[in-house]
């Protein structure tokens, strides 16, 4: 049964489509099936690529984020999606305030599944970090990855 996650953050170009690509592609490696998606709270950026920094040093370290155009949350996504994954505390509440009253689907920070002593991915756009940002993003993801693999693929 495929597992569909929705990562968040803001603008939907630099966290959440560096989540997506990381965490798309080490879920592929890992022979899981997923489908991945991301999204942003607010809609500035929506059909853009993602920012040019988080591109490139996703790309560095082998990620392809080429593809990946921003888009916003929708309430329906939570009918849409087993598991959304906000990058930070703000986002967090954001969906919080556009749940569906029937909606059951789990909202966590994503560093959650991180070992890491950080709870939120910081916003890189205006102070940068992008390397920091990615590392924290691997490290969920595997994380993540290693959650799925336990709970979701037969052996």
């Amino acid at each position: 049964m495929t597992t569909r996650i929705l990562f968040v953050c803001l603008g939907n170009i630099c966290r959440s489509p560096t989540a997506h690509g990381v965490f798309a592609q080490l879920a592929a490696q890992a022979g899981l099936d997923v489908a991945v998606e991301s999204a942003g709270t607010g809609g500035w950026h929506i059909g853009d690529p993602p920012d040019a920094r988080a591109t490139a040093e996703a790309a560095a370290r082998g990620y392809d984020l080429s593809p990946l155009r921003a888009q916003q949350v929708t309430p329906r996504d939570f009918a849409r999606f087993d598991l959304i994954l906000a990058m930070d505390r703000a986002n967090v509440a954001a969906l919080e305030r556009m749940r569906p009253v029937e909606s059951e689907t789990p909202v966590e920070l994503f560093l959650t599944y991180a070992n890491s002593p950080r709870a939120e991915v910081p916003d890189p756009y205006y102070e940068g970090g992008f390397d920091l940002v990615l590392d924290l993003i691997e490290a969920a993801s595997h994380g993540l990855v290693a959650e799925l693999h336990k709970t979701r693929v037969p052996g």
